[in-house]
């Protein structure tokens, strides 16, 4: 939201600012990048998957998902006919606001609830207390043990040490 408060200022003093429409398209490109990994994962078999979904807000310590890459995530993944378990320690409410009564969308009470029965796991948002998480759960909770992670929490081979899959923006997978 800041780029487009720029690019909407410089606009009003009459200039075209190309390399903040670069750094927009940018930003909105890399939104797609985790559904991307996820739907190459499952082979494009999406549909009949329940995903759990940690984080719906924009940034940590704030509820604004104007502008959060969960909401394009889940709306791919709605697209592609799977169904959404969600948590966010300040969001959930704004979520309800958003998206209302929905059979693909199930806003969980806490971090774990969300990942009873999903066939993995999706992180969007880095709040401090999906940081430390008990790993062992993770993998037991989950169909799949897989962890799609879009804000790049977790050392890779500490994941994988608890035998879970580990998929990361920009860095080696496990």
């Amino acid at each position: 939201k800041d780029v487009r408060a720029l690019i909407r200022t410089a606009g009003d003093v009459g200039f075209e600012p190309v390399l903040l429409h670069s750094v927009e398209a940018r930003n909105n490109a890399q939104k797609a990048v985790l559904f991307d990994k996820l739907k190459s994962h499952f082979n494009g078999d999406l549909a009949g998957k329940t995903f759990a979904l940690w984080g719906l807000a924009f940034k940590p310590n704030t509820d604004d998902m104007r502008e959060a890459p969960s909401r394009v995530l889940m709306e791919a993944l709605w697209q592609a006919g799977a169904r959404v378990q969600a948590y966010d320690p300040e969001a959930m409410n704004e979520a309800q606001q958003i998206y209302g009564q929905r059979d693909d969308l199930t806003l969980c009470g806490t971090k774990e609830a969300a990942l009873r029965g999903a066939d993995a796991l999706l992180i969007a948002t880095e709040w401090k207390n999906f940081r430390a998480p008990s790993f062992e759960l993770i993998r037991d909770q989950l169909k799949t043990a897989v962890i799609f992670d879009g804000r790049n929490l977790y050392d890779p081979a500490v994941v994988a040490r608890h035998g879970i899959q580990y998929v990361s923006i920009g860095r080696k997978a496990s």
